[in-house]
């Protein structure tokens, strides 16, 4: 066989793979648009509260509230104590006001607890890296603004993230 038909043969079999490539690339471009139709995404970076001023804390928090009328809240820490339960929590106000105030509750006022509340708690690894995720089957409201974690002993309010 000449080099040229060896040579062509290769390329021939890169144009489908491009091909899918470029479809990829438009999808993956386009899903943030298809998400912002459906979802409302909101997140942001987490901060020590004095009581935790002692770690270095730092991670992500993020709230979905769905088309679909849930809430998925997650959480990533680095920081932490090394395999520890760490109770976190989505709270009424932002991290500067009052520290965060008090709980986000579906009802207002009801139950400490889910369902009525969204509980992203965690366990962190050997490392104080900790992940954490709740899903609430009930859209939160525009009150639900931030997510606090408490230290697991005393229950003071360690770090923040305000969801913006």
């Amino acid at each position: 066989m000449p080099d040229t038909q060896r040579s062509s043969h290769p390329r021939s079999r890169r144009r489908p793979l491009v091909a899918l490539l470029a479809s990829v690339v438009v999808i993956v471009a386009f899903a943030p648009i298809a998400l912002a139709d459906s979802a409302q995404v909101t997140r942001g970076d987490v901060h020590p509260f004095a009581a935790g001023a002692d770690l270095q804390i730092t991670g992500r928090a993020q709230m979905v509230r769905t088309a679909d009328n849930k809430t998925i809240v997650s959480v990533h820490l680095e920081g932490l104590g090394a395999n520890t339960t760490y109770p976190a929590h989505v709270h009424a106000a932002p991290c500067g006001v009052n520290a965060a105030d008090g709980h986000y509750k579906f009802d207002g006022g009801g139950a400490a607890e889910p369902p009525n509340e969204i509980w992203p708690g965690f366990t962190t690894n050997g490392a104080g890296v900790g992940n954490g995720n709740a899903t609430a089957d009930a859209r939160a409201g525009e009150t639900a603004v931030s997510v606090v974690v408490h230290d697991p002993i005393t229950k003071a309010k360690i770090a923040c993230a305000d969801l913006g």
